[in-house]
């Protein structure tokens, strides 16, 4: 399904090379200023600026179709739109019968029985990132929270003095790598989830990985947590406001939020469109051929992440927020 949220509820829809991509956001709270400016500044962070980032350029202009009326939430469902302007479909022509390698051009052909767009990936393409990132400065409009995010390491490597030489060096092999993002959410207020399975780990995990990229997720020091002992890992609580000495847990404990800075780490893997020759199952012929992928692509997808991650985390505790305030007494 292309929905997620209980009382913000977030509706994705639109392909790649299709008229429009778009979001349906329902649940907004009526009397919340909000006009089409208000979404600039996270949009442009999501374009294609840097080296290694997709030549593809669109206007990304947000349409607002409804639900606002004079510069405030009416407390109907928005609607917004984005045109879908430079495209070009005869590069993917090729991947009906030769899939990319790590890519969804296979499982989506099985999946819907050959009638999906696969043209720029269609449905499963990073274009409909765009739709979270919107959705994302509604629910950051709705939160009292502080939002920092983050490229933290590109193959590996955490100087960020290197990130640039290691994009150029896969640029020039004519491939690509992947990085993890980190996201810190400052001015956090308690109780925030439930036990289980409304975790706020479940949660945002659920949103998180539903963007196509991503194949990890971790809270607080993550898996780097094995290496220490329980006396190391656990955070010490320092006062009575709950505030701890470390923030080992990201912030959560027994999948409720405890009010400390809460910390989330995602891995975005290597973009799977690479121009490096691939040597791969054709469908047509029923070889293992060489194939050559055109197009348009990311040689480091996680460039353009961290506001895509931040925005679907926030519309993840959009949720969780509206629903703590629907219980207070």
């Amino acid at each position: 399904m292309n929905t997620i949220g209980t009382l913000f509820k977030v509706s994705i829809f639109g392909e790649s090379h299709g008229q429009v991509v778009g979001v349906l956001v329902d649940g907004v709270p009526a009397g919340i200023s909000l006009t089409e400016e208000d979404f600039y500044h996270d949009i442009e962070m999501r374009k294609p600026k840097k080296k290694g980032t997709t030549p593809r350029k669109e206007a990304d202009i947000p349409h607002i179709m409804s639900g606002v009326f004079n510069g405030y939430t009416t407390g109907s469902a928005i609607l917004i739109t984005f045109n879908n302007e430079n495209i070009n479909d005869n590069d993917y022509s090729n991947l009906v019968t030769q899939p990319r390698p790590g890519h969804a051009d296979y499982t989506g052909h099985i999946k819907y029985d050959g009638f999906n767009d696969y043209r720029g990936g269609g449905a499963f393409s990073g274009r409909l990132t765009l739709a979270i990132v919107a959705a994302g400065v509604i629910a950051k409009k709705i939160l009292p929270f502080e939002f920092n995010s983050r490229i933290k390491s590109l193959k590996g490597e955490k100087d960020i003095t290197k990130f640039e030489q290691i994009v150029e060096e896969a640029m020039k092999n004519r491939n690509s790598v992947g990085g993890t993002i980190e996201v810190t959410v400052k001015n956090m207020i308690q109780g925030l989830g439930e036990p289980y399975f409304d975790s706020v780990e479940s949660r945002l995990s659920h949103i998180l990985y539903s963007i196509g990229a991503v194949k990890g997720v971790s809270f607080g020091v993550g898996f780097d947590g094995e290496s220490l002992y329980g006396s190391e890992y656990n955070d010490l609580i320092i006062d009575k406001e709950g505030h701890t000495k470390t923030n080992n847990n990201g912030g959560i404990n027994g999948g409720i939020t405890n009010g400390n800075d809460l910390i989330v780490n995602v891995f975005v893997k290597p973009t799977p469109s690479i121009s490096l020759p691939q040597e791969t199952f054709n469908f047509k012929t029923g070889k293992v051929e060489t194939l050559e992928i055109k197009g348009r692509h990311d040689a480091c997808i996680a460039l353009r992440a961290p506001i895509v991650i931040e925005n679907a985390i926030a519309i993840a505790l959009c949720d969780l927020y509206l629903i703590k305030k629907a219980y207070k007494k």
